[in-house]
């Protein structure tokens, strides 16, 4: 994608991570999860194919203005790690007040996007905003910035369902706190990418907290989202369907736990990227149950 881009824009695309779209689809899924359910027990129907459209713009568009924040406030930080030094942002080519323009545009196309909806869903989409700009502070402050981001990142569950219903009912809130449990899990896992380079720098993560304790951890807080989910999908009158696909997703989250080395870099990127499948697994579930 990037290669097709102009010249000008790459820098600017590659801060967004338009080359990974792995994160895109972490923030898209429980949207997906939520509108879906909502069209099926509010509506008996599937969801309407222009919020569907919306969401997945709006899951690009907000994930890159995340990943602009994140550069701004770790500038600093980002030129001393190895994997992140030739960020746009940290190696200066791209300058701070334009990224601050383009952080500007991005949230400017992330409100009409947003304006597209209800009203309750437009002031529910406003108040995530604090949460996205505060969010990459965390890792200075905690060892748990990984609960921050998964306060922030599932909130689309609560806008989904606002968007069809006009209000937040209980499956949302479900889907919410299991989609926050799944995120603990899986940037728990991709933490340990760069736990020896956090140490020098001095930031945190629940990844050095935890250590060795991350399998287990992990174990729990999938078990978790896969029983939180599992509640969601029944107060919402799911089918059968739903649950076989959420069993599914959850070997897959047992794969994961089995098969993590925490001292290998390759192995917990691939796992952290292959909740995507898991994700669409119970998409899936939601969509044909």
């Amino acid at each position: 994608m990037i290669r097709l881009a102009p010249e000008r824009a790459r820098p600017y695309m590659r801060l967004i991570r338009a080359d990974r779209p792995i994160g895109t689809w972490l923030l898209l899924l429980p949207c997906l999860w939520s509108v879906t359910m909502a069209s099926a027990a509010v509506e008996g129907m599937v969801p309407d194919p222009w919020y569907v459209l919306l969401f997945a713009v709006g899951a690009f568009v907000m994930r890159g203005a995340g990943c602009v924040v994140n550069d701004l406030w770790d500038r600093d930080i980002d030129g001393r790690v190895a994997r992140t030094a030739e960020r746009p942002i940290a190696s200066g080519e791209v300058s701070v007040r334009h990224a601050l323009m383009f952080f500007g545009g991005l949230l400017f196309v992330g409100l009409i996007i947003l304006l597209q909806f209800n009203g309750a869903t437009v002031v529910l989409g406003v108040a995530s905003l604090g949460l996205v700009a505060v969010y990459p502070l965390m890792k200075r402050i905690t060892y748990w910035p990984q609960a921050f981001l998964g306060i922030t990142f599932n909130w689309g569950a609560l806008l989904a369902w606002c968007a069809v219903e006009g209000a937040v009912a209980w499956p949302a809130i479900l889907l919410y706190v299991g989609g926050f449990f799944w995120t603990l899990g899986y940037d728990t896992i991709y933490g340990h990418q760069d736990k020896e380079d956090d140490v020098l720098v001095g930031v945190k993560s629940a990844s050095i907290k935890l250590g060795r304790n991350t399998r287990p951890f992990a174990a729990l807080v999938y078990a978790l989202t896969a029983i939180l989910l599992a509640f969601a999908g029944s107060v919402a009158g799911m089918g059968w369907f739903y649950f076989l696909m959420l069993a599914a997703a959850a070997v897959q989250f047992a794969w994961q736990v089995s098969t993590l080395d925490i001292d290998e870099p390759g192995n917990c990127l691939a796992r952290f990227k292959s909740n995507r499948d898991a994700g669409l697994m119970i998409f899936l579930g939601t969509l044909l149950g």
